[in-house]
């Protein structure tokens, strides 16, 4: 049981934001085969395809991507290898991390 609380405990930090920010680290894309990579870096770079950019995080899992054409804010959610970027608008794009 002390097993499971612990487990649980990890799992919520991390999408609350205490191990968020490092979970979105690495190389992602959508169901699709053929998307285009969304490759994040450590120091807040974000590569999305050939277009790159920066990113930051705000309160209540909020991500800001910022590229030369357009700023985004999406509500951000990590469950495992799967990540959900919630516009404003309600729309959402879902990606699944590469291994």
């Amino acid at each position: 049981m002390k097993k499971l609380i612990a487990v649980l405990m990890v799992a919520a930090c991390a999408l609350c934001g205490c191990g968020g920010h490092k979970a979105i680290v690495g190389k992602w894309r959508t169901a699709d085969k053929n998307a285009i990579v969304w490759e994040f870096s450590p120091n807040g770079k974000v590569q999305v395809g050939v277009d790159e950019g920066r990113y930051t995080f705000g309160d209540q899992n909020r991500l800001k991507i910022q590229t030369r054409y357009a700023s985004s804010i999406y509500q951000m959610e990590i469950a495992g290898d799967k990540m959900t970027l919630r516009s404003p608008t309600g729309s959402a794009l879902e990606l699944t991390r590469i291994k």
